[in-house]
């Protein structure tokens, strides 16, 4: 098993580009950084950098560790600094991104008790392109992205499955029982009104591809860019759409939503943490992002 001081003066040399300003991160000698690095790369039997003369080359080795190991060892260091008195480490803002209704439904509250100790928590709202570049600028410091969007320098980690359910209002709900979608498949919903979030149709499109194996053929009767004005619009009986659970939980424990889709198979999609990949998160981040993680797990 690889020493895990050795693999904190891997990272921050990965994140530096430089033994001289890793060494100063670590406070330790740069021949002492030097002889961590050898011992872990004879432990690995992989070579991790590569001399140049403005500082070390990450070979793709050094980049499967760095993502493997960096999670895990940021929020071993946000554990630690939030063990110390006061912890005056979580005071100041941090600026996170995602999709609306994730972090109204399931973020802000988690979240609320760290604002009494000084947090300032700043959220920007939009679709993965758009928050990938303001992350990648220094704009953002954490996302939680939807899907991974091809940027250099950003850093993905999968940390939650959303799973997606066709759902009705009461009144559709009664006229197109599980049994039927069940027996009839997508014809059963031929001439039921489609409540989305957008022209094409992408969560009901993925559902329909993964649940009867065909395309959607129908355009929406109602286009709300918003999942919780849909979840709403489909209450209220303007038609039935595909939601993640999470989102609509309670009104489907309240009687309000109605499941009306085959049990089986599940049709999910990954949520990803995205961080900078040579910014060395503030404790704070990396708090938060733990704390996403641990949350995850009961959504």
């Amino acid at each position: 098993m690889a020493d895990l001081g050795h693999l904190r003066s891997f990272l921050a040399m990965y994140r530096a580009g430089s033994v001289t300003q890793a060494a100063k991160l670590v406070h330790l000698t740069q021949p002492a950084l030097s002889a961590q690095l050898r011992s872990l790369e004879a432990h690995l039997g992989r070579r991790l950098f590569t001399r140049r003369a403005r500082g070390l080359e990450a070979t793709p080795a050094a980049h499967g560790l760095a993502a493997a190991i960096a999670p895990h060892l940021d929020a071993l260091g946000a554990i630690a600094e939030d063990a110390r008195a006061g912890s005056p480490h979580i005071a100041g803002a941090i600026a996170l991104g995602g999709p609306a209704e994730l972090l109204g439904k399931r973020v802000v509250g988690m979240l609320a008790p760290l604002v009494e100790r000084g947090l300032q928590l700043r959220l920007s709202f939009g679709l993965p392109p758009a928050l990938i570049e303001a992350l990648a600028a220094g704009d953002l410091e954490l996302v939680i992205a939807t899907t991974r969007v091809a940027r250099r320098g950003v850093d993905y980690e999968r940390f939650y499955a959303e799973e997606f359910l066709l759902v009705a209002g009461r009144a559709w709900a009664a006229q197109l029982p599980r049994k039927l979608l069940e027996a009839r498949g997508a014809r059963a919903l031929d001439g039921v009104p489609l409540v989305a979030y957008a022209d094409d149709l992408p969560i009901i499109r993925r559902y329909y591809r993964a649940v009867f194996g065909v395309r959607v053929a129908a355009t929406a009767s109602v286009i709300a860019p918003d999942l919780r004005a849909v979840m709403h619009a489909v209450s209220a009986g303007a038609g039935v759409s595909v939601l993640p659970r999470y989102l609509c939980a309670d009104f489907l424990a309240r009687g309000e939503l109605i499941e009306i889709g085959p049990v089986a198979p599940a049709v999910t999609n990954a949520l990803y943490l995205a961080t900078r990949t040579t910014a060395r998160p503030h404790p704070r981040v990396a708090l938060v992002a733990e704390m996403l993680r641990r949350a995850a797990a009961g959504w």
